[in-house]
């Protein structure tokens, strides 16, 4: 971290206004690993949050997390969660539905990892697994929820 006298003086001339900005450029956009994460795949029809162990501070998982939460809007709304243990678990009837418009965008081919789960979005669906002894994990699409 630079104090603000240096920062001051870097900002007012030209080299080092080139010289910030390239700095902002080339750090990398870190999040947290205790921050709740959200994401969706580029159709925007599949909307993921991860929480962390312990939760946030409006919002605490069942069994204390980590958790990975999925809906799909269409073509019927339904949620996938899955904790820190066991399979996860498909919700049909979901009361607090709010998906869609994420600007935090998982493009296909490219893959996320927080926590003890990793997922990656492709042309066919989402495809989320949790790390350990005994991995599960599920695949998401329009057509349909697979869960292992």
């Amino acid at each position: 971290m630079i104090n603000e006298s240096f920062y001051n003086q870097l900002k007012h001339s030209p080299l080092g206004a080139v010289a910030l900005f390239l700095a902002w450029l080339l750090t990398p956009n870190v999040v947290a690993a205790d921050e709740q994460v959200t994401f969706c795949t580029p159709s925007g029809n599949i909307e993921c949050i991860y929480t962390p162990v312990g939760g946030t501070s409006v919002y605490e998982p069942v069994d204390g997390g980590p958790e990975l939460s999925c809906d799909r809007v269409s073509p019927r709304y339904v949620r996938v969660v899955l904790g820190p243990t066991g399979p996860a678990t498909l919700f049909e009837d979901v009361g607090d539905a709010g998906a869609g418009g994420n600007a935090n965008i998982l493009e296909y081919g490219k893959s996320l990892s927080r926590g003890p789960f990793s997922c990656t979005s492709t042309r066919g669906g989402l495809s989320c697994i949790r790390a350990g002894k005994q991995s599960h994990g599920f695949f998401i699409r329009r057509s349909g929820i697979k869960m292992y």
